[in-house]
């Protein structure tokens, strides 16, 4: 069984990003960035399989820049065997993103498709759905545990009522939420490792997609910055202040 894996390069979650001053979006030129938490638990689960011997091959893809790859290299150094990189400078909206993967899983063909359930920049929540509609292929979202059985793969999900098991014929489309595994850290000799194994570029202009953004963002501001609070003495000093000052009272 092939596994195809994707994931997102993000801004550290440990930086502080501010607006750009012409309030054009984000700051984040000089940020250090790292893959997205939810994109490692993706991958971990598919190495997880393969050392258990259900898959065969982990192949993992990413959209965006040259500097992609070191997520993409980081990948192959837990366990993937081959990376691909859609190259573009572009931000592209989620839509477009699952339309870009569908074409790259109708290439790869494989019969488990593994997604973080969301970013941490965009926290959209959406690609994976789009993925399987568009390829229409059974989903499973927000999994805390996968279990393969057969030619099925059976997806514990998380909800807000509580756990529900589903049975997804293959191939399917998994989104991964924190509970399903802890993601290990590299080895050095798999990072050396990782160097040595094809890592293919495509460019987005070479899939004949459209991939033009649906959304315009108008402005981007900081939040306005909170009054500090104040102590008072005793109740009657609270009240006074909420019906003087704060006037809700």
């Amino acid at each position: 069984m092939k596994i195809l894996v994707a994931i997102k390069r993000v801004v550290d979650p440990v930086v502080r990003v501010r607006p750009l001053v012409d309030g054009n979006g984000m700051d984040i030129a000089k940020a250090r960035t790292v893959t997205n938490p939810f994109c490692e638990i993706a991958v971990e689960e598919a190495v997880r399989l393969k050392e258990q011997g259900v898959a065969t091959e982990v192949v993992v893809v990413s959209i965006g820049p040259p500097s992609v790859q070191e997520q993409l290299r980081n990948a192959l150094a837990l366990g993937a065997d081959r990376a691909l990189h859609i190259q573009t400078d572009s931000s592209l909206e989620p839509l477009s993103i699952a339309k870009v993967l569908r074409v790259i899983v109708s290439q790869e063909l494989p019969q488990l498709i593994l997604l973080g359930k969301q970013s941490i920049d965009g926290d959209h929540n959406q690609t994976g759905q789009m993925l399987a509609a568009l390829c229409g292929y059974p989903q499973g979202t927000f999994a805390s545990h996968i279990d393969y059985k057969k030619d099925e793969v059976w997806v514990t999900r998380e909800l807000d009522s509580g756990l529900e098991t589903l049975a997804l014929a293959l191939p399917a489309v998994i989104t991964t939420d924190l509970r399903l595994n802890q993601p290990r850290f590299p080895t050095m000799p798999n990072i050396m490792k990782a160097r040595q194994k094809p890592l293919e570029i495509i460019a987005l202009e070479t899939i004949s997609m459209d991939v033009q953004p649906r959304l315009q963002t108008l402005a981007v501001e900081a939040p306005k910055l909170r009054q500090q609070g104040v102590k008072v003495v005793d109740v009657a000093e609270l009240v006074d202040k909420l019906r003087q000052e704060a006037k809700v009272l």
